[in-house]
């Protein structure tokens, strides 16, 4: 009877044991893809991570409609506007990661250029002044412009691409960034800009994004997002 007892304790405190584990943590997870022969660029490497409320600092504060477990970090390369290879960082909600690495594979292999590409926090969240230095983003806990719902930009739902080169055209007209005016004209076709059937619009939207620049009012050529 003892040993009965003794054996049916064990395995209570197993059980207790096994339900209450924690979950276990997210790991890195890598893309890496080998450049077309003759094409002259290393292979593509992206690498996807954990993120953490202290990593994401100005970018996500209490409240925000999804937490830092819900987001990753994905470190990529793309072609600069220099022709040189570079680094640069994006936060993404996880649901979306690999497929954003897919995407900026698409454009690091068709040699897009991009200005620049670092997280929001290194401007202090504010979506002008990273617009007007022409990065390129996602994250950022904010309303949608000019109004107080949340922006998909606060799901990692949303990806702003040279923002200068393409710039948002408000329904008043009003130009963000203001130096994106000359580019407001889309007959161009400058490094950076994005134009309706081009390969940098299709490696968005054949995999279900939605690109601002078919919008009426307001037209937002910097813009593409996956609700």
């Amino acid at each position: 009877m003892i040993t009965r007892v003794l054996a049916l304790i064990t395995f209570t405190l197993s059980a207790v044991l096994v339900s209450t584990a924690p979950a276990p943590a997210a790991t890195a997870q890598a893309v890496e893809l080998a450049a077309p022969a003759g094409s002259g660029l290393p292979p593509y490497v992206a690498v996807i991570t954990p993120v953490t409320a202290k990593r994401l600092a100005s970018s996500w504060r209490e409240g925000c409609p999804v937490g830092p477990g819900q987001l990753r970090l994905v470190s990529l390369n793309f072609v600069g506007f220099d022709g040189a290879v570079r680094r640069g960082e994006l936060v993404v909600n996880a649901d979306l990661a690999t497929e954003v690495a897919r995407v900026f594979a698409d454009l690091y292999f068709g040699r897009f250029p991009i200005q620049r590409m670092e997280t929001i926090e290194k401007y202090n969240s504010d979506d002008d002044a990273s617009m007007a230095a022409n990065n390129t983003s996602a994250f950022n806990c904010r309303p949608i412009t000019g109004g107080t719902a949340w922006s998909n930009h606060s799901y990692g739902r949303a990806i702003d691409i040279n923002t200068v080169q393409n710039p948002y055209i408000s329904r008043s007209g009003a130009v963000y960034p203001p130096n994106g005016a000359p580019y407001v004209d889309r007959t161009q076709n400058v490094p950076g800009m994005i134009h309706a059937g081009d390969a940098t619009e299709q490696a968005f939207t054949t995999r279900g994004w939605t690109w601002g620049g078919f919008w009426d009012t307001p037209i937002d050529y910097q813009h593409f997002e996956k609700p």
